[in-house]
């Protein structure tokens, strides 16, 4: 067993947040921080964690990249047959969380979920290495499989079939998700575990800016 666990701990101090300091509109918020984690060359500063409810109530996470923000909200995408899209259709809200270490911070966002336009998940799907391309469709991501030795194949057998094409359709099974955001919380890590939380609340149209205890 590892031993001392429960004596690993980091005292943050790279910055403060000071809600005085925060953009009035949440997405302009984040995308400063954002912009800044770029900066900062954190490593894949897009990954995020995506929490959906399955149809027993069970809570379930993983690791998905973020692909596009606006003022609508947050772009992911991923294959429609898959268990995560299974559970948003059963329960379209998802919570998703970004953690930047290097800047000690994380950002917090809930809301509802609906997906994407066929066009918009065409545009993307195509924009992407061809080899990610034909990786969507050889995967049916989240069934059980009894050999890797079957994607590999299926992988071949696409790649000889598109071998001439530079672009693939798009799979009717895979697409994006919008994420519409009613809350967003910015963390900033402080000493002695006292960390800046500030969050965002959205009440009919407009955000309300709260400052929240650590």
């Amino acid at each position: 067993m590892i031993k001392n666990i429960a004596h690993l701990r980091q005292d943050y101090s790279a910055a403060t947040l000071d809600i005085a300091d925060t953009r009035p509109n949440p997405i302009d918020q984040f995308a400063h921080w954002f912009e800044e984690a770029l900066n900062a060359e954190v490593k894949e500063p897009n990954a995020f964690t995506l929490a959906t409810i399955n149809a027993e109530g069970r809570p379930r996470a993983r690791v998905v990249l973020l692909k596009g923000f606006d003022h609508e909200g947050f772009v992911f995408y991923t294959n429609y047959n898959s268990a995560k899209a299974h559970e948003l259709l059963d329960y379209p809200y998802a919570a998703l969380c970004f953690v930047w270490l290097e800047l000690e911070r994380q950002v917090r966002i809930e809301g509802r979920i609906e997906k994407v336009s066929a066009e918009t998940s065409r545009e993307y799907f195509q924009s992407r290495p061809k080899q990610s391309q034909i990786g969507a469709w050889a995967s049916p991501q989240s069934t059980i499989i009894t050999d890797r030795a079957i994607l590999d194949a299926e992988m071949e057998r696409l790649e000889q079939q598109y071998a001439n094409e530079e672009v693939l359709p798009l799979p009717p099974h895979w697409g994006g998700y919008l994420v519409r955001p009613d809350l967003i919380e910015f963390w900033q890590g402080r000493r002695s575990r006292l960390h800046d939380r500030v969050q965002y609340r959205l009440e009919d149209v407009d955000w309300v800016r709260e400052l929240l205890a650590p």
